[in-house]
């Protein structure tokens, strides 16, 4: 059975740190490259960090339903998560994990059904959040207060995911973590 795994989570709630693990655990999982139309920041590379595309180039994509979900996030910055990427992990016999926004994991679970495992990682509460993203210091105060509005909304979508594992020690959830995905590796088609 070609499966997808999805990770959502409100920025600052551990989801990049714990898919990390588990793609060091499991061999069978490869991560989902998403497509971008915003400009590299840093280091990132090209088919490694993203895929980076002009706004219109996404567009066209958009127009040729070349992807399993995607949203405009700010006006000309569009975030997808490619068909190619999953067809390129099944036809290794691969699971795709996307770490992908609360939205495009609801989106990808509604189009793939058995197929895909939503797990929502949340955070203790929302003070845990507020300090978690002030000591990553990579947002200004204004960033971090849109970030948690963003959070408030996107805990309210909690329910809506197979899974839900709260965050409260790193260690505790990345085994919590190990679990579900063991579980859903093994498991037989219904």
């Amino acid at each position: 059975m070609k499966k997808v795994l999805i990770f959502s989570a409100p920025s600052g709630s551990g989801k990049t740190t714990i898919v990390r693990h588990l793609l060091a655990q499991f061999p069978t999982l490869t991560f989902s490259v998403s497509a971008t139309s915003r400009a590299p920041r840093g280091d990132e590379q090209e088919g490694v960090d993203y895929y980076f595309v002009t706004p219109d180039t996404f567009r066209e994509k958009i127009t040729r339903n070349e992807f399993l979900e995607w949203e405009e996030v700010y006006t000309g910055h569009f975030y997808g998560t490619p068909n190619d990427e999953a067809e390129r992990a099944w036809a290794k016999g691969q699971i795709l994990v996307c770490d992908v926004d609360v939205k495009g994991g609801l989106r990808i679970k509604e189009k793939l059904g058995a197929q895909a495992l939503s797990v929502f990682i949340q955070p203790p509460s929302m003070d845990a959040l507020r300090e978690r993203l002030q000591r990553r210091s990579t947002d200004s105060p204004e960033a971090i207060a849109r970030r948690l509005q963003k959070a408030a909304e996107e805990l309210a979508c909690a329910p809506l995911f197979d899974k839900i594992i709260v965050n409260r020690h790193l260690h505790e959830a990345l085994n919590e973590a190990e679990k579900i995905v063991r579980a859903f590796v093994t498991s037989k088609p219904h």
